[in-house]
């Protein structure tokens, strides 16, 4: 016996289900929502980490969190989002998820403060042990099927670069993820070092009561002003009844946002062009040759939204600034740029990414032997090769998170009514004898962004057919997923 199934057979089981969710944000939800319609025979829990729901809509409390993605596509499928503001504000999303859960008898189901730690799979018994921390007490609960709908980056903290001489500083550092409570940042000097979409939403929320806050980028980022509300849905809304309102809506915002995406790919010079056109309407010329022209092709990274203009609001009051330069060392008063140029701050704030994670942080093993998923093949990007009854959710980069999450949950399900209807107990997607010759490439592709590019050796590989693809397109997806038959003759069931 191996020392995992040792230690396993020493824990006692506190009970079984036939379905395990991992995770209470927007994923877990969506997956409690379908198997409740669509596999009502299945019995389940959701274990959630941490006291409260919600995920990332809980944990980031910074000065105006909110969505960078409009709400008709991160908003669930099944529950229309009715608020007039398209891109919200975090407690308004967060709002969404309770009623969300309410509404529905999911929050029945939650059971906080449970941190999956391990999961272990039996061939013998077909089935997985979950190891769970319960507030320092060790529990296991065992499932016939496990769902991770955990998202994809580290609760334990951001990503955070060695600074020279950060300890020399005698003002806060703060990383976003970790937002004080009662931070007092008025009439403050603050240094936000950071372009993406946490810093151009920092920026602007902080600058009307701080002294001044300067963001501090390394390189240029791709931002978009666009309004918060999206004046026809909220006409259409108003003209037909909400599910229906919502349906099209939903429809049209996903179509948008794939086609633009395809742009990017097909025609970068043209966007490009389009972009700094935009921008020109917001912006000094000079602003925007210095400081809001990057080097690489619009969506080689993410592009940031930036509602009712409100940076360049900022920028052009004089609140904020935006420097591009590079770090010398901090310093007892600010930081010391590689230009000679000072920053004085008080405090500083490093939006400076997330730290992406394998599925849920969690150790896996199959009889006994760990499970090294930067080994293994991703099938449809949410299964994986010879790992049996595990469904992951991992939403797309390139428009809302939960457009993908609805998709694949539905699979999940799907993949249960057939065990049930087949008399199998076990699915498991196996290579063909043609596959084994498969070129292996990132489980993401053409996404160069930092925080992913940190992460890809360790995740699971695509291959170069389907399918073993993670394809990131909705409608490819829909082909994919949503309609192909799961007895593909690649999930083998057992």
């Amino acid at each position: 016996m191996s020392e995992t199934e040792s230690a396993r057979s020493e824990q006692p089981v506190t009970e079984h289900r036939d379905v395990v969710i991992i995770g209470a944000g927007l994923s877990g939800i969506s997956a409690a929502y379908h198997l409740q319609t669509m596999s009502p025979d299945r019995d389940f829990c959701i274990l959630e980490g941490r006291s409260a729901l919600g995920g990332t809509w809980d944990l980031f409390r910074y000065p105006g969190v909110r969505s960078d993605s409009d709400m008709y596509t991160l908003g669930f499928s099944f529950k229309p989002w009715n608020d007039p503001q398209a891109i919200a504000d975090g407690p308004s999303i967060l709002r969404y998820l309770h009623e969300t859960v309410q509404e529905f008898g999911i929050d029945r189901h939650i059971r906080f403060n449970r941190l999956v730690t391990r999961a272990s799979w039996s061939s013998d018994e077909k089935r997985w042990t979950l190891t769970i921390d319960h507030g320092g007490e060790v529990e296991t609960l065992t499932a016939e099927f496990v769902f991770m709908c955990s998202g994809y980056y580290s609760y334990r903290g951001g990503h955070t670069p060695e600074f020279p001489g950060r300890d020399n500083f005698r003002g806060e550092i703060i990383h976003p993820q970790e937002w004080p409570e009662h931070l007092d940042y008025r009439d403050k000097r603050v240094v936000v070092i950071g372009s993406g979409a946490t810093a151009v939403t920092l920026v602007p929320a902080m600058a009307p009561d701080a002294a001044h806050v300067t963001m501090l980028q390394r390189t240029p980022t791709w931002v978009v002003a666009g309004p918060s509300q999206d004046k026809l849905a909220n006409r259409t809304r108003k003209l037909l009844p909400d599910a229906v309102a919502y349906r099209l809506t939903r429809a049209r915002k996903r179509w948008f946002t794939e086609t633009v995406y395809n742009r990017t790919r097909t025609h970068p010079e043209k966007v490009r062009e389009k972009l700094l056109e935009e921008l020109a309407k917001h912006l000094p010329q000079d602003q925007i040759d210095a400081h809001f022209t990057p080097t690489y092709d619009p969506w080689d990274q993410r592009l940031c939204l930036v509602p009712d203009a409100d940076l360049f609001d900022a920028l052009n009051r004089g609140d904020a600034s935006v420097v591009t330069d590079t770090i010398a060392n901090f310093t007892e008063t600010g930081i010391q740029l590689n230009s000679g140029e000072h920053l004085d701050a008080d405090i500083i704030v490093t939006a400076t990414g997330l730290n992406l994670v394998t599925i849920g942080e969690m150790d896996f093993d199959i009889d006994g032997d760990p499970v090294d998923f930067a080994k293994r093949w991703t099938y449809k990007g949410l299964a994986y090769s010879d790992i049996p009854n595990l469904i992951s959710v991992f939403g797309y980069i390139n428009a809302s998170w939960t457009l993908r999450a609805d998709l694949v949950v539905q699979y999940a399900c799907r993949i249960l009514n057939h065990l049930r209807d087949t008399g199998t107990t076990t699915a498991t997607p196996r290579l063909r004898p043609s596959d084994a010759t498969m070129t292996r490439c990132p489980f993401i592709a053409d996404f160069p962004a930092g925080y992913m590019q940190r992460m890809m050796p360790m995740l699971p590989k695509q291959g170069d057919r389907a399918p073993w693809l993670n394809t990131q397109s909705v409608s490819k997806d829909k082909k994919l997923i949503a309609q192909a038959p799961v007895d593909d003759g690649v999930m083998v069931f057992s």
